[in-house]
């Protein structure tokens, strides 16, 4: 397996510290609001390396953390609070609103066919294991207290910018707006680990500590997870590329400080989704979530499909006229695989799955090339194999792909009603000679993977 390492800034050969087994942390959602189709590119991402790693053998302890508290919209510690800035705009408590939230997190991910890690848990729920490594970060002088606050003293660091490849220069006051002065630390680039002294009066989430009420601050919590649930050495660390710094070089600083050695080898990160104007984000035109996309009537996994057709170190511009490519390539791959479903022929020839097995574990050990992987999908497809051999494929791809190729598709009485009114309207308009908008009714039915056919006993269909 080869991956590219953030850290050391190439493509490099897979090796875990225990062998079989791969310890991986992946961050999890800040739940103060819906995410977004960018933040679940990520997570295909971080799915698809996972199952990967399963289907090539590996044995994976995956974790993940739901950040319910203290995530600051800004880099410099004084910006707004995700999660107060969600509760302010519902009226809801901050719990109320973490909980709506995750569940709903949760709903989108199972749509998309993303595997739920082995642990998930609330940052908020790990108070005592944050109190305990920022009281030896203290005592061993790589924090202090300042004004109320606990700060991590960035200067005590081993090689704080290895992962980002940033300087000091770059983190001056005035070089970038998200940048503000605090006079209470000793470097602009020191970061809060524990607050007591806040600008936010109302803040819900406050704990006891040894250096007063407060909570934590958001880079800690990860790193307090990962110790806890997964020890002292992490095979891979993932997350989004704008998690890169300052939030994974923080964890990194804080816990090899803290451990007194290296902590994690592998550090992985998925490209931005960007609409025609830029990175997306939240606070920016038409909030593209998956229920939005839902709503205009496609698929969620022709959205993984979208994803997968590009690799995920790259950035890919999201456009209604890609998903619409992608329906048309999605229901057609389904309609020839249900073909090969309904005329199961021939012996399974192990020798040809063996050779496209192997090809299909090749492109996506090189760095995930899951394009590529796709590709082998359909040179199975093309190839002079019996469709029982095809079908043993396919079957094995979809572990990883998870696309559901094979599930057989159940019709509701909605969706009937609503197919037969469409075939009516479509009749009607070819019984006017209103051509264009009788092909435009297929073409809309055929986006849905909904196949119509003229027979002279009138029109049918299939669901593909």
């Amino acid at each position: 397996m080869k991956l590219y390492n953030t850290l050391s800034k190439q493509i490099e050969e897979f090796t875990p510290f225990e062998e079989n087994k791969v310890k991986m942390y992946t961050c999890g959602p800040t739940v103060y609001h819906f995410a977004h189709i960018g933040n679940l590119r990520t997570y295909i991402f971080e799915d698809v390396l996972e199952k990967t790693l399963n289907y090539i053998g590996y044995d994976v302890k995956r974790v993940m953390n739901i950040t319910d508290v203290g995530h600051l919209t800004s880099d410099a510690d004084t910006g707004e609070d995700k999660m107060l800035k969600g509760a302010q705009r519902e009226n809801k408590t901050v719990y109320e609103i973490a909980d709506f939230y995750t569940k709903a997190f949760f709903e989108d991910t199972d749509k998309l066919n993303i595997k739920k890690p082995a642990i998930i848990q609330k940052a908020s729920d790990h108070i005592e294991q944050y109190i305990k490594m920022i009281t030896k970060l203290l005592e061993t002088e790589h924090a202090y207290l300042a004004n109320g606050n606990v700060y991590f003293d960035v200067s005590k660091a081993n090689d704080y910018y290895k992962l980002s490849g940033k300087d000091n220069d770059e983190l001056m006051v005035g070089a970038r707006e998200d940048v503000s002065e605090d006079q209470n630390k000793k470097n602009q680039a020191d970061f809060v680990l524990w607050f007591t002294v806040s600008k936010f009066e109302k803040q819900d989430m406050q704990w006891d500590s040894p250096w007063g009420r407060g909570y934590p601050g958001w880079h800690i919590e990860c790193s307090g997870i990962s110790l806890e649930y997964l020890g002292e050495y992490l095979d891979i660390h993932c997350g989004g590329v704008d998690n890169i710094f300052p939030h994974h070089t923080n964890e990194i600083a804080q816990t090899e400080a803290y451990l007194g050695h290296k902590w994690c080898n592998y550090w992985c990160h998925g490209e931005h989704l960007n609409d025609n104007t830029g990175k997306m984000s939240k606070s920016k035109g038409e909030f593209l979530t998956l229920s939005l996309l839902e709503s205009k009537g496609y698929n969620p996994l022709v959205y993984r499909l979208f994803c997968l057709q590009s690799h995920y170190r790259k950035q890919l511009v999201f456009s209604y006229e890609g998903m619409d490519n992608t329906t048309t390539a999605y229901n057609k791959l389904l309609n020839r695989i249900k073909n090969l479903k309904n005329d199961l022929t021939g012996e399974v020839d192990e020798e040809a799955v063996i050779k496209y097995d192997n090809q299909f574990k090749e492109a996506l050990k090189n760095d995930l090339n899951t394009s590529l992987a796709l590709t082998t999908l359909y040179d199975v497809l093309k190839d002079d194999l019996s469709n029982t051999t095809k079908i043993a494929l396919i079957e094995k791809f979809d572990q990883v792909l998870s696309l559901d190729l094979l599930k057989d598709k159940d019709i509701d009485d909605e969706l009937l009603d609503y197919i037969n009114d469409m075939i009516k309207q479509r009749n009607e308009a070819k019984n006017n000679k209103n051509y264009a908008l009788a092909d435009q009714i297929r073409d809309e039915l055929l986006s849905k993977g909904v196949m119509i056919k003229d027979t002279k006993e009138g029109t049918t269909f299939e669901i593909i």
